[in-house]
């Protein structure tokens, strides 16, 4: 009973206590702590809040440390940056640089991104595994990237077949309210 109650109520993504009880500039305290403790989450979610601002600069400074932990979404963020041209020139060695890195840790739509890379250079065979990796991680512009690339003749029915049962099961794998009401959170506190 205690925890349906909870579940309603926003809480802070760091000390999991309630939004409504802590107020927005306890949340930004918390955040500011876990940033001298070295967390790349909230590294990353002060590099977007300030992304958002337009001060590339700041951003860059949260996104490059949280990278340098390890952080996966950093260094999608980062090869964005790179590609925009956001508080730095552009430069795709680094686009591909930060993607290789997010796509290794698990991200998927970096992963797919460098797929798409990969077509700009005229390997479609490289991109169609981009792809299925994509795919299998339940991203679903890799799956019509697939789609495309057996229309092709790049990937075949065996792979196909096979990325699209994996696609589907990832996406059940994570599927749940709880799931849902916490990206909502997280999308609403940048």
């Amino acid at each position: 009973r205690e925890f349906e109650e909870r579940r309603d109520r926003p809480s802070c993504p760091f000390c999991r206590q309630s939004v409504q009880t802590k107020g927005t500039g306890e949340v930004e305290k918390c955040r500011m702590k876990r940033i001298e403790a070295n967390d790349p989450l909230a590294m990353t979610q002060e590099g977007a809040k300030h992304e958002k601002k337009g001060d590339y600069i700041r951003a860059i400074e949260y996104y490059t440390k949280s990278a340098e932990l390890g952080d996966a979404d950093a260094h999608y963020r980062l090869a964005f940056m790179y590609v925009n041209g956001h508080g730095v020139e552009k430069d795709r060695g680094k686009v591909i640089r930060h993607l290789e890195e997010a796509a290794i840790s698990g991200h998927p739509t970096a992963r797919y991104n460098l797929g798409c890379e990969e077509l700009k250079d005229d390997n479609a065979e490289r991109a169609g595994r981009h792809f299925i990796i994509a795919a299998n991680l339940g991203h679903e512009d890799s799956m019509k990237s697939l789609m495309a690339a057996y229309r092709g003749g790049f990937v075949s029915k065996e792979h196909l077949a096979a990325a699209l049962r994996a696609h589907h099961a990832a996406v059940d794998a994570v599927k749940s309210p709880q799931r849902d009401a916490a990206e909502e959170f997280c999308r609403n506190l940048v």
